[in-house]
């Protein structure tokens, strides 16, 4: 009698497997940012989330001022033809205004970022007048100008940039030192943000060791060192969470548990590795099923096909594969833009662009798969990609290798040389 197979992560094709854009699809309609928020000094709001917009304070620039060094003139003493010879009444400079009244016939000499004196409108730079002796008993040196620069050239308007009242960061924006300062230009010292985010995250297995205290140690065997746990704290850190490590956790269902009330009660999201497959000693799913719900399980995707998300309490859950290359391409596909979006992030979504493959990909119709890839741009100026060598889920060296995934949609039969992929690099991802 012939063998009556299970479907399982081999399978190409299996009608149970949701597929990946409805999986991000309910991951966007249940997750929302935290309501809690805080108001931080602009140096310690780096890396943190808006929670409110910011609106100028100020104009900027807040007054009229020179782009250039040379000198600041009234466009009506423009010659119409040849030149005009002005009096310089004195020098603007930047922080140290000239405060004069400049009349018909009259200049001054300005800086750059010098406040523009009542009466000019534009400046001509210094390369393109010509000074000339002061007249016998003359009380101002002299310039002498053409006509050829544009009336208002060189000159920046008050509020030309940003005006009082414009909102300058949009609610929802992950902050950078470009808008560190920023903010710091606008006079602004505190913002308010988005609490930092508490994730717990444990591997779990019988055969794992951990590395704290099985460094330099010899392994027995089916023994293996813990490494998904610690990819995991890599990524989370990046992130700028609060991390709570609740270690490796006993392949019983008493111990995880335990570990999921342990982690529920004190964190916003929980994070497992390993557990969520169908062997009799994975215990994450039937767990998860017990005490919160399991909103989906196995995802149409390579690799990663077990991957787990529900809640526990409050907290939303992610049961991520056991196997390394798995974790991290889980975790980059779906837990990353979903954690960034409880942190108030309006953009979570990894950046994408096409490149030309070098490589032949097999694949099979059935399933979205992430396969790591090199991406670089030729001397021909085009942007291609070829993969690391072997694709197993278990091979970490194919991530390490990597500078991106390449992303082959879930009806795609395979790549050719030539064929154009698209590549998500893990610049700005990682």
């Amino acid at each position: 009698m012939p063998i009556e197979k299970q479907p399982s992560c081999e399978d190409d094709q299996e009608p149970a497997l949701l597929p990946v854009g409805i999986a991000l699809e309910r991951l966007a309609a249940r997750i929302s940012p935290l309501s809690e928020t805080e108001r931080l000094g602009v140096r310690e709001s780096l890396d943190r989330v808006l929670s409110t917009d910011v609106s100028s304070p100020i104009d900027v620039p807040s007054y009229t001022n020179s782009a250039m060094d040379g000198y600041a003139v009234r466009s009506d003493d423009f010659p119409q033809q040849g030149e005009a010879t002005l009096n310089v009444l004195g020098t603007a400079w930047a922080g140290t205004p000239l405060d004069v009244d400049v009349k018909p016939g009259e200049a001054v000499r300005i800086m750059t970022g010098g406040m523009m004196p009542a009466g000019t409108d534009t400046v001509i730079i210094q390369e393109h007048v010509q000074n000339i002796s002061t007249q016998q008993g003359g009380q101002y040196p002299q310039v002498l100008i053409d006509g050829e620069t544009p009336p208002g050239r060189n000159v920046r308007q008050a509020g030309e940039d940003i005006k009082a009242g414009e909102t300058v960061i949009e609610q929802g924006t992950l902050l950078t030192p470009a808008h560190i300062g920023l903010l710091a230009s606008l006079g602004v010292d505190q913002v308010s943000v988005y609490r930092k985010l508490k994730v717990a995250f444990f591997s779990t297995g019988d055969e794992l060791r951990a590395l704290e205290s099985h460094a330099g140690q010899s392994l027995g065997p089916g023994e293996l060192f813990d490494s998904n746990r610690h990819t995991l704290f890599a990524m989370l850190r990046r992130l700028g969470v609060t991390l709570i490590d609740l270690g490796v956790v006993a392949d019983t269902a008493e111990a995880t548990r335990q570990a999921f009330l342990d982690a529920s009660a004190q964190a916003d999201v929980v994070i497992s590795s390993g557990g969520v497959s169908a062997g009799q000693a994975d215990f994450v799913s039937a767990t998860l099923a017990e005490l919160g719900e399991v909103t989906f399980w196995k995802l149409a995707m390579r690799p990663g096909r077990p991957l787990a998300y529900g809640k526990v309490g409050d907290a939303h859950f992610f049961g991520l594969p056991g196997n390394p290359v798995a974790v991290m391409v889980t975790f980059y596909e779906f837990v990353q833009p979903s954690i960034k979006r409880m942190m108030g992030c309006t953009d979570t979504a990894p950046m994408q662009f096409t490149a030309r493959s070098e490589s032949a990909l097999r694949k099979s119709p059935g399933r979205v798969e992430y396969q790591r890839g090199v991406v670089s741009t030729g001397p021909d100026g085009v942007v291609t990609v070829q993969v690391t060598g072997k694709q197993g889920a278990g091979r970490l060296t194919s991530m390490a290798m990597a500078n991106c995934l390449i992303v082959i949609p879930a009806e795609c039969a395979g790549v050719a040389v030539g064929d154009t992929v698209v590549v998500q690099p893990f610049h700005g991802l990682m």
